[in-house]
């Protein structure tokens, strides 16, 4: 009896020291950016402006974290007002009948001392399909307020034909006016709850 009351002791004991802790995205010191090449000589930049996310931990670092992102992609900028209407056009994300880019991780796993693959389900213009990012991890530290803080970037390249965006015109020479494969970058500040 002694020892089955110290096993149960134990068995909280560890639950509690794994309790969850929850990092909210700080939109205001975060971004989110894509790049696409253009002409094929080109790229052209832009980000999306609304958009919102959360990690939640067990113990002491981003091991097996798992996330959760949605961007507005309706906030879409390329500085260039014809442009982001056409890309809100059903064309390309279809914003008015898909207007939310959603993305929830599936693994988290530690790649070196700072590093991490990250691998999730991304669903964009009403697609979901699974994919693997790189994150390298800023630290953390406290912030002037007295709360907890730490840093994020998260990489990696998208095929926007995945997701049934197809639209393409082509150059009199038959190239693709703008490329298939879309590289992202996403700078997170995240605030512990």
């Amino acid at each position: 009896m002694k020892k089955t009351f110290l096993s149960v002791l134990f068995i909280v004991a560890s639950l509690g020291m794994l309790a969850q802790t929850t990092w909210k995205v700080d939109p205001n010191h975060s971004k989110v950016r894509f790049s696409v090449s253009h002409l094929v000589v080109s790229e052209v930049d832009g980000n999306f402006k609304v958009f919102n996310g959360s990690f939640t931990t067990e113990g002491t670092d981003f091991t097996n974290a798992k996330a959760l992102f949605t961007v507005d992609a309706n906030s879409i900028n390329t500085e260039n007002e014809d442009r982001d209407a056409h890309l809100k056009s059903e064309d390309f994300f279809f914003t008015e009948k898909y207007p939310e880019i959603s993305f929830t991780s599936t693994s988290f796993t530690k790649t070196g001392e700072n590093t991490y693959q990250l691998k999730g389900d991304l669903t964009m213009r009403g697609v979901t399909k699974p994919v693997t990012l790189n994150a390298t991890f800023g630290g953390t530290i406290e912030d002037p307020w007295g709360g907890t803080r730490a840093g994020m970037k998260v990489t990696g390249t998208l095929n926007r034909m995945d997701y049934g965006i197809a639209f393409n015109g082509k150059t009199k020479h038959g190239a693709l006016m703008v490329g298939n494969t879309i590289d992202i970058e996403v700078k997170l500040e995240l605030i512990k709850q």
